[in-house]
């Protein structure tokens, strides 16, 4: 005769109500070893008031009169606050105008690094037996180590005779240079998919386009918001290339625009930090919004 030796459930008066037999036994085992350590918990938060400082300070300056600004310490909390620098600073600025014109660049420039950079790494991880493609492959990482200033001028002039001295040609750079460090994002996640799924699509008679775009694609989803929010961050607060590249000064960006507010001999800066704090908005909603897939895409993208 077999004797079980599986300990038997609390019943009666002795087991809670609701609660599963042995749930509160394994729920401390589980607990045990569990130790929170505090010299890194106390570190982090010190780490984080390198954020926390200077965003504390822009709001405090965005709401500061000037005669507040000339007094005291920067870090100051204003008080009465001035609520009317936002207004005022939307209207110097021309807030809408400023904001279709990056918002038109930022998109672009965001779909097309998805588009064109997740092509480009699908050709090449998927034919890297071939030398040509490993080939391309060194080429666009070569791109990586040159720096962007000593090719700015020959870029401005080639896209000025070819009618791009305007916010397409800025998207068109964006996009170009985004290639090199995107496809090396991409690359190492694509590898990570089975091939086996783009076999037994081909087997049902899908295309190329048809795999990449129905397989392919969507299980980049991780990896696409990663390089989207880079694409997002480094267009949306570019100020070199808007400001060498576009000629009518109607259709500059925000980070261009801006410069108004700093004049030859003096700097208004309650509502400067106030058009900074508005121009920001954007960003910290779109990072909100896709930070989960950030580390998940890179992690991913790491293994192989």
């Amino acid at each position: 005769m077999t004797v079980s030796t599986r300990p038997e459930p609390i019943t009666g008066a002795a087991a809670p109500t609701g609660v599963t037999p042995g749930f509160r036994k394994n729920r401390k085992s589980n607990r045990e070893g569990f130790k929170v350590n505090w010299w890194l918990t106390a570190l982090m938060l010190v780490a984080s008031l390198t954020v926390l400082l200077p965003l504390y300070f822009t709001v405090a300056m965005a709401l500061k009169s000037p005669d507040q600004i000339g007094t005291g310490t920067g870090l100051a909390w204003p008080n009465p606050m001035n609520w009317e620098n936002f207004a005022a600073a939307y209207v110097a600025t021309n807030f809408p105008r400023a904001f279709m014109s990056t918002a038109f660049v930022t998109v672009l420039s965001v779909l097309g690094s998805l588009a064109c950079s997740s092509l480009v790494a699908y050709a090449i991880a998927r034919n890297w037996n071939h030398t040509f493609f490993r080939g391309s492959f060194v080429y666009l990482l070569s791109a990586m180590f040159i720096p962007f200033p000593v090719i700015i001028l020959p870029l401005i002039k080639q896209t000025a005779l070819l009618g791009l001295d305007n916010p397409a040609g800025v998207v068109f750079l964006h996009v170009l240079g985004g290639i090199s460090f995107n496809t090396l994002l991409y690359i190492a996640f694509v590898r990570s998919i089975p091939v086996e799924l783009e076999e037994s699509a081909r087997m049902d008679g899908a295309t190329t386009w048809q795999v990449f775009r129905r397989i392919i694609f969507p299980l980049l989803a991780p990896m696409n918001a990663t390089v989207g929010i880079f694409a997002f961050l480094g267009s949306w607060n570019d100020f070199l290339l808007p400001q060498m590249m576009i000629a009518d000064p109607a259709l500059q960006t925000l980070p261009v625009v801006q410069m108004l507010f700093q004049g030859e001999f003096n700097t208004n800066y309650s509502l400067a930090f106030a058009s900074y704090l508005m121009a920001m908005a954007p960003t910290l909603v779109v990072y909100i919004l896709a930070q989960r897939w950030v580390l998940s895409g890179v992690m991913r993208g790491a293994v192989k």
